[in-house]
């Protein structure tokens, strides 16, 4: 039982302009629509608040050409009405902004996935959750979004078994989810890094499992993965969707959490001598997307994802006959065969930032380029210099 949006996924998909292209794919709200949607969003959350003090956005533009005004900070983001990030260099004594740090404690720290009563943990969870999942399916009491999002599969299969990984593998550790909204939609935007898009996985789960209301996260997913059998069917039913403006800005309207890796497979494909080095933003599509609908932009920082396949190599030869973007080679894969596509026990620490604000933005900045690299760019150096700050505090790689 599957519904999609727009009824056809392959008309859709033929025409879709992936979330980090170009502005303005043609497929815009209303003008009406698009006014309401963000008066409803300046109410959504505390941080898209109007700022009667804040210069609008064409103000600003206008003085920088006319040359008016001398601007400090960062050059890239000052004079469009958003204060610069708050920058710390890097020292001994750098410390994390003082937000609450959510570690998962209990059973699962004395009983870790490799050892053999943590395997038997793990198997035993899922059958039994799988069990419940079947008797309560056969029931038909279920519910399917446009989009295919199965909450009922999501909560009842999905993450019992991906929760072991997250928790005794990666022994996953989140910080600042306080920053993110109780209710009303936000677009969240975090590094990209591990190879396999693992680090969407595991941000899912540290939503869901540590925010106050339990919200679900829905992620916006590249075209491979729809392209993908038996991929596309799960990437469906757990919330993703494809990675379009028209998709993103339905999904913010309707007050979600949505997710964008905005270097896609860029990020996910360098590497390991580059790893923790943000690579392009795109041309600021998720950007456009959450001017429009007037939400806040959430800076994600992931550390630990860069070290599950350190990739040495990209046989792009091999990749350009298979069909895929990179084909990695690893210190295990292709060496080990199968059991190269296990990753390795790397320790995580997910970060959500603090929200920047969109709502004081005019209506009209969402079609002025100027204001869409700057802002762009702006939460680029908020997620770089985050990474920065976290690195410079970590432990051991893999036992720390």
């Amino acid at each position: 039982m599957r519904f999609l949006a727009g009824g056809a996924n392959d008309a859709r998909t033929a025409k879709v302009i992936q979330l980090y292209a170009t502005p303005g794919d043609g497929v815009d709200p209303p003008h009406s629509s698009r006014r309401a949607a963000r008066e409803q969003g300046r109410a959504r959350h505390p941080s898209q608040q109007p700022a009667g003090a804040r210069p609008a956005a064409r103000t600003m533009t206008a003085q920088r050409n006319s040359g008016q005004g001398a601007q400090t900070g960062h050059p890239n983001t000052d004079g469009f009405g958003l204060p610069p990030a708050p920058v710390t260099p890097i020292s001994e004594d750098v410390r994390l902004p003082a937000e609450s740090l959510v570690e998962h404690l209990g059973p699962s720290r004395s009983s870790p996935l490799f050892s053999l009563s943590g395997i038997r943990g793990a198997v035993a969870d899922s059958l039994t959750a799988t069990a419940g999942f079947i008797r309560e399916r056969m029931t038909g009491e279920y519910e399917v979004d446009e989009f295919g999002f199965d909450p009922h599969f999501t909560e009842s299969v999905w993450f019992p078994a991906i929760r072991q990984v997250y928790e005794k593998w990666f022994r996953v550790e989140v910080s600042g989810i306080e920053n993110l909204p109780t209710e009303g939609g936000a677009l969240l935007v975090a590094n990209h890094a591990g190879t396999l898009p693992i680090d969407a996985i595991m941000t899912s789960l540290a939503v869901r499992d540590n925010h106050p209301t339990g919200r679900h996260l829905r992620v916006l997913a590249a075209d491979m993965a729809f392209d993908t059998p038996g991929v596309s069917e799960v990437a469906r039913r757990i919330g993703a969707t494809l990675a379009c403006n028209h998709d993103a800005d339905r999904l913010l309207r309707a007050g979600e959490l949505t997710a964008v890796w905005p270097e896609g497979y860029k990020g996910i494909g360098k590497l390991y001598k580059d790893r923790y080095k943000l690579q392009r933003f795109g041309r600021g599509g998720f950007v456009t997307t959450a001017l429009r609908n007037a939400a806040p932009i959430v800076p994600v920082s992931i550390v630990g994802s860069e070290e599950i396949y350190p990739m040495l190599a990209d046989l792009k030869p091999v990749a350009k006959v298979l069909g895929l973007p990179y084909f990695p080679v690893t210190p295990t894969f292709p060496w080990l065969g199968p059991l190269g596509v296990v990753p390795l026990p790397s320790k995580w620490h997910i970060h959500f930032g603090r929200p920047i604000d969109t709502g004081s933005y005019g209506e009209s900045s969402a079609d002025d380029p100027m204001v869409v690299f700057d802002l762009t760019d702006h939460v680029r150096e908020e997620i770089q210099q985050t990474l920065f700050r976290m690195l410079s505090r970590r432990g051991s790689v893999y036992f720390g």
